[in-house]
Order: C-alpha cells, then sequence, then structure tokens
C-alpha cells in the first residue's frame, strides 16, 4: 500500500531497518502458506529519492504477480550494504557505487534519469545561481543572500547526511574537491530538506526534481535556475542542466527469478507514466530515441 506521508519520513537507523527486513523475511516461514505466491518477498532498500518509483511499482507487481515487495528507504549506502550482505534483494541508489562498493560483485540497472533541484524558500527573490555560487554557498564563501542578489539575508544551508546519495552526486557534480560547510543542517531525508526550506526564509537545499512538486508535501519551495537553465524533463533529457544523474538499482551477482522480474517491470513501459509523475524520466525513452 502506498504511505500516507511524506518520501523523507522514511529515513530510520540502520538497526531499525535490519530488524524489519529480518522480521518481513521471517513472516512467510512462520505464517500459513496457501500458496505459494504468498511464501515469497522481494525486499528493496536504499534511496528516498528512488521511492516513488519503487513503491508504486512494489504495488503494481504484487497485484499481478501476488509475489509482496517490502520497500524501505533510508540511504542509498545502507541500501548497498544490505544488499551486500543479503539482508536485502535489491538496492536502489541516486548515486553509482564507490570504488570500495565496486569490489562487492554488484551488478548495476539504471531505472530512471534525474535532476538535482536546488531550492530555496517561495518567498527568496534569487530566480539563478551558477555552478561557481553554489560551490562557494555549500563551502561556506558566500554566506549573505545578499552577495548573489538576493535580500540582505543570512543563508541557511540544508545539507543531506553522508549516507544519501543525493550529496554524493552534488558533490561530485558541483562541490569539485571543495569541503562541505560544517555549519550546515545536514538531514537524513529528502522531505526533511524540503520541509525545513519551505519554513525557512534564508534557507537553501537540493533535492531530486520529483519531489520539488511533491503530493505529499503540505508546504512549497521553489526550484531556481542553475547557470540560468531551468531543471526540468526536457533540459535533463538534452543534458543541458547541469545537475542530473541516474537512478539505479543494484543487485548481488544474480537476481532470483522473482528479483528479476520486479526489476523488468520497473524499467518496462507500465511504468513509465509513474515515473513521469514523479518528476522522472523513464529509460524506455533511451529505447526510443535509438530508434
Amino acid at each position: 500500500m502506498r504511505p500516507s506521508c511524506c518520501p523523507g519520513s522514511y529515513a530510520v537507523n540502520r538497526r531499525s531497518f535490519l530488524a524489519c527486513v529480518a522480521a518481513g523475511l521471517m513472516l512467510p516461514l512462520t505464517g500459513c502458506q496457501t500458496s505459494s505466491s504468498s511464501s515469497k518477498q522481494i525486499t528493496v532498500a536504499g534511496s528516498t529519492t528512488c521511492l516513488p518509483i519503487a513503491e508504486s511499482a512494489a504495488e503494481g507487481y504484487q497485484d499481478e504477480t501476488g509475489v509482496s515487495v517490502l520497500v524501505s528507504g533510508l540511504g542509498s549506502s545502507a541500501g548497498i550494504e544490505a544488499v551486500a550482505n543479503g539482508t536485502a534483494d535489491i538496492a536502489s541508489s541516486s548515486r553509482q557505487v564507490n570504488a570500495d562498493e565496486q569490489k562487492l560483485g554488484l551488478t548495476e540497472i539504471v531505472i530512471a534519469h534525474d535532476g538535482i533541484a536546488v531550492i530555496v524558500n517561495t518567498d527568496n527573490p534569487v530566480q539563478n545561481l551558477s555552478t561557481d555560487q553554489l560551490r562557494d554557498i555549500y563551502a561556506g564563501k558566500i554566506t549573505n543572500w545578499s552577495q548573489v542578489g538576493g535580500d540582505n539575508l543570512t543563508i541557511q544551508l540544508v545539507n543531506r547526511d553522508e549516507a544519501s546519495g543525493t550529496r554524493e552526486a552534488f558533490k561530485s557534480i558541483v562541490m569539485d574537491g571543495a569541503s562541505f560547510d560544517r555549519r550546515a543542517a545536514v538531514l537524513s531525508g529528502t522531505g526533511q530538506v524540503r520541509d525545513v526550506v519551505s519554513r525557512s526564509a534564508g534557507a537553501i537545499g537540493y533535492i531530486s526534481l520529483g519531489f520539488v512538486e511533491s503530493k505529499f508535501a503540505q508546504t512549497a519551495v521553489r526550484a531556481i535556475s542553475v547557470n540560468h537553465i531551468e531543471p526540468s524533463e526536457k533540459t535533463i533529457a538534452s543534458g543541458g542542466y547541469p545537475i542530473s544523474r541516474d537512478l539505479y538499482f543494484y543487485v548481488k551477482g544474480m537476481p532470483a527469478p522473482e528479483a528479476q522480474a520486479y526489476i523488468d517491470y520497473v524499467t518496462s513501459e507500465k511504468m513509465d507514466s509513474i515515473v513521469r509523475d514523479a518528476g522522472f524520466i523513464p529509460v524506455t525513452d533511451d529505447e526510443s530515441a535509438g530508434e
């Protein structure tokens, strides 16, 4: 079932998640098994950015096959760790595996394309920032909005935690080796970043484009242009928007048949409208472009 709270609230601590996964895996063994499909369960763990895709696919896949899919969002790094140690079948990630993770024997599947939107409070008059200005803001060199054409207001930095794939992508694309300002507020979920920026006049954050107009949220934020290019499906697909990335699934070796069938469902045309509604670009567009 689709949760009623915002996606950012899915961030849970690692110990709690592993306990939940263990409990979920045990349920089919302890309950009454009236059919073979009821004894099967797929676990997907990782990125909060990927939650709308993974959850919607889980609902549709279960309706079609009877196989349940347990989806949890606790960060890309934790999801990759869970797949590597066997406590999850599939890791969802908003970044590629790093050098150490490449040694884990994981298989990569691109499930969608995404842009990272830079968000500000709706009362903030700033419409555009360059990547150099963004770097200096997040490095703590620019500390007042008046330095970039805004009001005389202290900039309140909102960052993601180190387990976040969105943080890793932003760091790689924008920071160019510069360190993040340690005075920034560090939050564990996409929804939390969005909510804090919506309530703080001087705040700045970054989230997946798909969460800027989130139907789960009660408040509003505004995405600004970067290098005078607005984040949109068109500019992300063309490569014009500078903070773009892919979203991934990772599996350990060869996935089980049920897990592979779920992956195929996620990347099929059945999911195109859902992926677009979530603010992402379907991978089926890649096939269309190549024809």
